[in-house]
């Protein structure tokens, strides 16, 4: 991986040297501060020689004038004041950063006329930065080719502002959260012969070191539960499984616990209902959903949330040899449910349902959430801008859609309801794994609700958003993270404290 561009704050100030980045609102209006560092005026000749209009994301670069010791300047367009809330913000550290190029000694002014600019939005643009620099090219043995940026030199970032103390602070938690989106994306990205359950359970041990208590559990502690349902998929992989149980204790020891459960398919053939082969490489990235809660509890657990969280992830691969399970065997799965499993590529929700179950009987949590990549369907329906959500109680779904907004990793709610209920009953099983050629993301979150009880439940299909995304401001690659700013927000503003 190339080294991340290190970012530190200072008081504002004229630069020297290196490259300057100015704030232009949609008027061209600059600040005083970024007056200053173009004495000889050439912005305002070069805006309208090159018709820039200070539109939100649009970027002018000029080589410097003799005389100032500086190698370029670089105008940003901000949009309309009106518009800067905290996506803004990020989006236009995203922006920075593209228009850098070649990385070098870089100072960002932090100024607009008529807009106050606080630590918040200073480590906006910070957390901005840092994400849009990501790239996963640790399997490139020519580092940076094709890349917009030379990942062997990485920038060196000064953001001048009115409270450089205050925003490190701010930044400290921000990138907490940045760094726990990169480390999901990373993990979306690797190829699938490098990272298998066991490979995925060692990245969750490495949590521990920021204090998140981990344990494993092996396929051997897993038949013990009865986890029949989970362990079916898995069965047909010489790679065996792993149930992840990750927990961060940030409130008091008697809180109930929060609790996030990741769908972590680390391959996906479709079994014995084998996928065509075409695309079929993407499957690598079946584990989106546990991803998302590995980056999400790295994120709580660097920026000491105070909460108590549990994280599980059931990891399996889903292949094929004379071992896997057929359409048409029935299994049972943790609950004690029946499932009639018709189609062995329905098989996310066969590993949901035993770590749902599991979480519910052990932890009792206040609320549960699960992330999975889990159908194509909800991309018919929503296309990759949106996940689905759906959920048994409206708070909670009230609460993700309003986090869904200010993060911008957005949610729309589906339905639930017994009429979708009944196109999963079997004749030969309590249930079957898949409900007919129409509602299919609906039938799978019908499915998976029979294994939540009472708890307030919601389920994120995250099939169209956490990979081979529609690229932004604030990503370029393939694995997007999708989840962890969501969920990180959704903590920070109602279970904390």
């Amino acid at each position: 991986m190339p080294s991340r561009p290190t970012i530190r704050f200072a008081r504002m100030t004229t630069p020297e040297k290196g490259t300057v980045v100015v704030l232009s609102a949609e008027d061209t209006a600059l600040g005083a501060a970024a007056r200053a560092c173009d004495p000889a005026q050439v912005f305002d000749k070069a805006f309208k020689v090159a018709g820039f209009t200070g539109k939100s994301g649009t970027s002018l670069e000029l080589v410097a004038p003799e005389g100032l010791g500086l190698d370029r300047l670089v105008a940003i367009g901000t949009g309309r004041e009106s518009s800067l809330d905290e996506y803004a913000w990020m989006r236009l550290g995203g922006s920075i950063f593209a228009a850098l190029r070649k990385p070098s000694d870089v100072s960002v002014v932090l100024d607009l006329p008529g807009t106050a600019i606080g630590a918040a939005e200073a480590a906006s643009v910070a957390g901005g930065i840092l994400l849009r620099s990501y790239t996963f090219d640790k399997y490139k043995t020519r580092k940076g080719e094709g890349d917009e940026h030379d990942a062997t030199k990485p920038a060196r970032i000064t953001i001048l502002c009115a409270d450089p103390a205050a925003a490190k602070k701010a930044f400290a938690e921000a990138k907490a959260v940045a760094d726990g989106v990169m480390l999901a994306r990373d993990l979306v990205n690797e190829p699938a012969n490098a990272l298998g359950p066991v490979e995925f359970a060692a990245r969750a041990g490495e949590l521990v070191r920021l204090g998140v208590d981990v344990s494993v559990l092996t396929e051997k502690e897993m038949k013990k539960l009865g986890m029949g349902a989970l362990l079916g998929v898995a069965q047909g992989s010489s790679r065996p499984p792993r149930l992840i149980v990750m927990r961060w204790n940030g409130a008091a020891a008697g809180d109930r616990p929060i609790a996030f459960v990741g769908k972590g398919v680390t391959f996906d053939t479709g079994g014995n209902s084998m996928k065509p082969a075409s695309g079929m490489e993407d499957m690598k990235g079946d584990m989106g959903g546990a991803a998302a809660v590995l980056g999400l509890m790295h994120a709580l657990a660097a920026r000491k949330a105070k909460a108590n969280v549990v994280g599980i992830v059931g990891c399996v691969e889903n292949s094929v040899d004379g071992n896997a399970q057929r359409p048409g065997d029935i299994v049972t799965s943790m609950s004690g449910q029946t499932i009639e499993v018709l189609n062995t590529d329905a098989e996310g929700r066969l590993v949901l349902c035993d770590a749902l179950w599991y979480c519910n009987e052990k932890f009792s949590p206040r609320i549960m959430i699960d992330l999975a990549t889990l159908t194509g369907a909800i991309m018919v329906a929503l296309g990759q801008h949106h996940a689905g959500l759906f959920a048994n109680d409206d708070v909670l779904a009230e609460r993700l859609l309003a986090a869904g907004q200010t993060t911008q990793e957005k949610v729309w709610r589906m339905p639930l309801g017994p009429e979708y209920d009944k196109l999963i009953e079997s004749k030969n099983a309590d249930m079957k794994n898949i409900g007919g050629r129409y509602g299919g993301a609906v039938t799978a979150a019908q499915f998976l609700k029979r294994f939540v009880k009472d708890t307030p439940w919601a389920h994120l299909d995250i099939a169209g958003t956490a990979m081979a995304s529609p690229a932004n401001e604030i990503n370029q690659s393939w694995g997007s993270g999708f989840g962890v700013r969501l969920l990180d927000r959704l903590v920070r503003d109602h279970y904390e404290g």
